[in-house]
């Protein structure tokens, strides 16, 4: 018996009382589950102004966009939302509250994104080429790099100045349908 005869041989079935295909040990009938990725994030405010983050990495390197991305194992969206921060914008935040639950689809993706401060200095992390405060009417809309960004801070000004209850979820009908969000642009 050769080493290789302990290594695990997937096959795609229905395991019994599931309703979904999913990829089965074929020697031991361990089943490999695929899920969704989680992110957090946040828009962070100082004032009026929101911190954004010019991408200093793929994918749409070079666009805007908030604090976020996936979560670490043994990680608390809270936990994942602040360290982002961190790393993206060297910004120490308070988190206020959940403002959304974004899903896009074509990912698998969950975003967690909440409503923070700022709580002190910030500057371009490794992922991030710039970072910068901007007023809601000089957001640069057309540099956003991703849909959920657009509607994250939408959702947080409707929250801010129309007292609109968070948590907010995509508009009615979108999947954060990227090639879609581009040709908007």
């Amino acid at each position: 018996m050769s080493e290789n005869d302990q290594d695990p041989h997937f096959r795609y079935l229905t395991p019994e009382g599931d309703t979904l295909e999913r990829a089965v040990c074929q020697r031991c009938g361990f089943i490999a589950y695929e899920n969704p990725k989680v992110v957090a994030g946040s828009v962070v405010r100082s004032g009026d102004k929101y911190l954004l983050c010019r991408r200093a990495i793929d994918p749409r390197k070079g666009f805007w966009t908030i604090p976020a991305g996936y979560l670490e194992l043994n990680e608390s969206p809270a936990e994942g939302a602040a360290r982002e921060a961190q790393e993206e914008a060297c910004a120490e935040i308070r988190l206020r509250s959940l403002l959304a639950v974004y899903t896009i689809h074509r990912l698998s993706q969950v975003q967690l994104i909440y409503r923070a401060e700022l709580s002190g200095p910030f500057a371009a992390g490794s992922e991030s080429l710039e970072v910068a405060l901007f007023d809601w009417t000089e957001i640069p809309w057309r540099e956003i790099a991703f849909p959920s960004v657009v509607w994250a801070l939408t959702h947080d000004r409707e929250a801010e100045t129309a007292g609109l209850a968070a948590p907010f979820t995509n508009p009615i009908g979108d999947k954060g349908d990227l090639s879609a969000f581009v040709t908007r642009a």
